[in-house]
């Protein structure tokens, strides 16, 4: 049960929009899975365009989206 200054909480509005922000080593990253989400006014930001991306069912030579890498993010 979640509660403020002992008493249990019945209602809670949330003042601003909350992101998920994950870093760019997924696997061993201190992001949105070890410190929360992050509100709005916290961001600094824009990611800009695709680095790297592949695919999870694609074999050895097919793992690469090489169609994808450099594009911009719209």
């Amino acid at each position: 049960m979640i509660q403020q200054n002992g008493q249990p909480l019945t209602s809670y509005t949330i003042k601003q929009n909350y992101y998920f922000m994950m870093g760019d080593n997924r696997h061993n990253s201190e992001d949105s899975r070890f410190w929360g989400f992050v509100p709005e006014d916290h961001i600094v930001g824009k990611a800009v365009l695709i680095w790297l991306s592949m695919d999870p069912n694609g074999d050895f030579w097919h793992k690469i989206r090489w169609s994808r890498l450099f594009r911009p993010i719209e």
